[in-house]
């Protein structure tokens, strides 16, 4: 995989892990509660993988995510021989971390490396919309551990249980579709989803316009 991943490919790697993710939270669903929670445990550790090869072009984001990824291990072993739940948050944490660590090394190769706009950078923006959304149903479930009533149409199971669900709730608010099925129930919560609003808009205004931008100003040149 290392020799195949270079700087003009990676980010069509990373943003099919990033899809296998999310298509395999909502697929596992079919089996038993035990093993869904260590079937999305090793598909996140395969993403995590994925997104470290993708991204070690980037030395210095690089060792972060590393550092990250070498945490959340240790926190699902100790989770899963130790049976502690509070671990639930620590493992909420360190995920959003490594996604928010790989959101900015993507958006520096992006937006300030070059300007000549490829397909590999359009992959790559697309790989940022799917990474905010991550961040925001990871602080969702981070949310519902410590107020599990903040959300209407959820209910407080293991954060590997809620993942498929609160995903699809963060993607339709990140969208500004809103079917309604699920929605806030706390003041802090609803301020958390519309600023997701807010956020998913002005993505499209802010990321989408710079690479039209700069795709412009190559074909000047």
């Amino acid at each position: 995989m290392e020799q195949k991943i270079t700087q003009q490919n990676n980010f069509f790697y990373l943003t099919a892990a990033l899809i296998l993710l999310l298509m395999s939270s909502s697929l596992v669903q079919a089996v038993s509660d035990g093993l869904l929670e260590y079937i999305l445990q090793g598909v996140t550790a395969l993403t995590f993988i994925i997104c470290l090869v993708s991204l070690r072009f980037d030395t210095g984001w690089y060792r972060f995510l590393i550092s990250m990824t070498c945490c959340w291990l240790v926190a699902i072993l100790l989770r899963n021989v130790v049976e502690i739940q509070k671990l639930d948050v620590v493992m909420l944490i360190l995920m959003f971390a490594f996604f928010f660590g790989t959101f900015k090394s993507i958006i520096k190769q992006i937006l300030f490396t070059g300007d000549r706009v490829d397909s590999n950078k359009i992959i790559g923006s697309v790989a940022l919309f799917l990474l905010l959304g991550l961040m925001w149903s990871i602080g969702y479930l981070l949310i519902m551990e410590f107020a599990p009533e903040s959300f209407t149409g959820m209910t407080h199971k293991p954060w590997g249980e809620n993942f498929s669900r609160m995903a699809y709730f963060s993607f339709v608010t990140l969208t500004t579709l809103g079917y309604g099925d699920i929605s806030p129930a706390s003041p802090f919560s609803q301020s958390m989803v519309y600023m997701e609003a807010i956020t998913g808009v002005f993505y499209m205004a802010i990321v989408v316009a710079s690479l039209v931008s700069s795709s412009q100003n190559n074909q000047k040149k």
